[in-house]
């Protein structure tokens, strides 16, 4: 069958013999075997938001339709290849139309692109392989395209040959045109859900992170990305299992595929087995089980064994986290990110916006202290639709060490001073205080310092209700302002350690960048050297300091924290009943201890190693 159509010239040649080489290199394969052997393939990244999750695959990215069904009952089987062969012939006659316009604008030689994919869909042996899949596997014809597909794709990728390789997209072109006719032009993207998935794709934006329907959003995993990149920190806020950094994958999963997200060992698991799926199923409830177990820890007070109080804060993206901070027994907001106001929506939100939302977190955080950061614009958080607001450079920059943060903020003042005002204006309805992210000099903080006095003059004039003594902070994050530590104590009112950033600029490696990943470590002893530094200048200055990145939610550094002098966290969500764990397992003196041997250490693999025996010692005997 699929061999008497006349829309297209049928040919075994052409591009078809890239597929015919490209299989035949790699040895057989049996993908088009009828066998009840799994094809179970798993991935590795890095794991960025805890939790277990298995569904159906929605590809991003190389294509954006969710194939509703990998199965055909055995009766519609004769239907569903008829229906197969009908969009063939209409995307023939899509590629058919596009080449003629091609070569009437542009010249044959253009249109010849378009007559290899005509070459590609007809060739007889891969309809026959689709009908096969179709009537032997009782597959979905859209099920059985993508499947036969993105088999080849890897093929092409598997040789080592940059023009193959590039073939690849050919194929992804070939499979959306395909999809679009057997679904019926229905598109289903991340705003537009209607069943749930799990989410692949090569990246999410933080604003597309920002947008998931944790309803309908199982999980998600991606090729790029790092440990403490936005897109992973939203993850983590929204408390969807997630996977980044894991490399190329997309051309070995077909979208409508099962397939696992383990977010706590990092691994994505493609088409598992059925033993595999009863392991993680069982995996899934001990992890409810054991969700539940710390939801007990909300009345337990965060106090080390020779009764020591230790402050647990959350980390928050958007007001409605704050009720997750609260449920779970947190002594307040330690880190509001503002910045994702600007990524949920296109227009530059107003200061009526930004003081709704401050309220609402005041509110429900019930009278507790709420530190809110100024905004940490730039880099991988800056959507394109807003940079045209920006001062020219910062549409062009997407450097880590660009314009940014503070930086972004000084130089564009009114939008700075929005902010300010807001914050002001929410500073009467509960206990404000306000942090500036990326201070690296004396100046910026002066200079920010000097804008927020402008401002409270500005309300003053207007006869604005605000409270006049807002305790005012900065993110240490860049090792300028560690190795300044002692000066910047006798200006600011309180530290909070970001150490995501801190360990990025300390180590010359950029978090979001997969290649050089594993070289990024809180256990590096540069960086633990500047977060005790950091400490003993703010207990000295008598000011308060605490740890807000990714560091302080990790229960093996809870105890190294507290033996350097750290009386305060904050932490991601559901990490506040682990944290709270952590503390009650230690006193001060065994902390101290751990402390000066870490700090003794001369490698991260050596520190993370104590550290993490130091914690199942501990487990042990509580």
């Amino acid at each position: 069958m699929g061999k008497g159509h006349d829309d297209c010239t049928t040919t075994s040649h052409g591009n078809i013999d890239l597929v015919e080489a490209a299989v035949g290199s790699v040895g057989s394969t049996n993908l088009f075997e009828k066998t009840d052997h799994s094809t179970m393939l798993i991935k590795r990244g890095i794991a960025v938001s805890p939790g277990t999750a298995i569904g159906q695959v929605l590809v991003l990215g190389t294509e954006t339709f969710r194939i509703p069904s990998q199965f055909v009952s055995v009766d519609a089987v004769d239907t569903e290849i008829a229906r197969f062969h009908s969009a063939v012939d209409a995307v023939c006659r899509e590629i058919g139309e596009n080449e003629q316009i091609a070569s009437d604008h542009l010249g044959k030689q253009y249109g010849a692109i378009f007559a290899a994919h005509q070459q590609l869909i007809r060739d007889p042996d891969l309809i026959e392989k689709i009908e096969f899949l179709i009537r032997d596997n009782c597959y979905a014809p859209e099920f059985a395209v993508s499947k036969a597909i993105r088999h080849y794709a890897r093929m092409f990728q598997s040789l080592g040959n940059r023009y193959m390789a590039e073939r690849v997209s050919d194929l992804f072109d070939l499979e959306k045109r395909m999809l679009r006719q057997l679904l019926g032009q229905s598109r289903e993207e991340l705003a537009n859900l209607s069943h749930p998935v799990i989410i692949l794709a090569k990246n999410l934006t933080p604003s597309e992170t920002a947008a998931l329907d944790k309803r309908l959003v199982l999980g998600f995993a991606t090729e790029a990305g790092g440990r403490t990149s936005h897109t992973a920190i939203l993850a983590g806020a929204l408390e969807i299992p997630a996977v980044v950094g894991i490399g190329r994958f997309m051309a070995d999963v077909a979208g409508g595929e099962t397939v696992i997200i383990d977010g706590d060992s990092g691994e994505i698991i493609i088409d598992p087995s059925e033993e595999t799926l009863k392991d993680y199923r069982r995996r899934f409830r001990e992890q409810q089980t054991e969700a539940a177990r710390q939801e007990t820890f909300a009345d337990v007070e965060p106090i080390t064994k020779d009764n020591v109080r230790v402050s647990v804060m959350g980390n928050i993206e958007f007001p409605t986290e704050v009720e997750h901070c609260v449920s779970r027994g947190a002594d307040g907001i330690g880190l509001y990110r503002t910045e994702f106001l600007y990524l949920q929506t296109d227009v530059e939100p107003d200061e009526q916006t930004h003081l709704d939302a401050y309220r609402a977190v005041l509110r429900e955080a019930g009278g507790q202290p709420v530190i809110i950061r100024t905004l940490d614009l730039g880099v991988d958080k800056v959507p394109p639709s807003l940079t045209r607001g920006y001062p020219e450079q910062a549409a062009e920059t997407h450097s880590a060490l660009g314009l940014r943060s503070i930086r972004l903020s000084l130089q564009h003042l009114p939008l700075f001073k929005t902010q300010l005002r807001a914050l002001l204006r929410a500073s009467v309805d509960g206990d404000v205080r306000i942090m500036f992210p990326l201070i690296s000099t004396l100046m910026e903080f002066r200079k920010a310092r000097m804008i927020f006095a402008d401002v409270m003059e500005d309300l003053e004039e207007e006869g604005v209700d605000f409270r006049r003594d807002i305790p005012l902070g900065m993110m240490v994050e860049t090792p300028s302002a560690a190795l300044l530590a002692e000066e910047f104590a006798r200006e600011v009112d309180f530290f909070s350690i970001g150490t995501n950033d801190l360990i990025q600029y300390t180590l010359a490696v950029d978090r979001a960048e997969t290649l050089v990943s594993s070289l990024y470590t809180s256990g590096d002893p540069a960086v633990l050297r500047l977060i005790d530094r950091i400490i003993k200048a703010a207990v000295a200055a008598d000011i308060p300091v605490s740890v807000c990145g990714q560091m302080a939610s990790d229960p093996d550094y809870v105890p190294l924290l507290i033996g350097m002098g750290l009386r305060q966290v904050s932490v991601t969500p559901h990490a506040i009943g682990q944290v709270k764990a952590a503390i009650r397992r230690v006193s001060v003196e065994q902390a101290e201890a751990i402390a000066t041997h870490v700090l003794s250490l001369e490698t991260a693999r050596d520190v993370e190693s104590y550290l993490r025996n130091v914690r199942r010692r501990q487990e042990s005997a509580a």
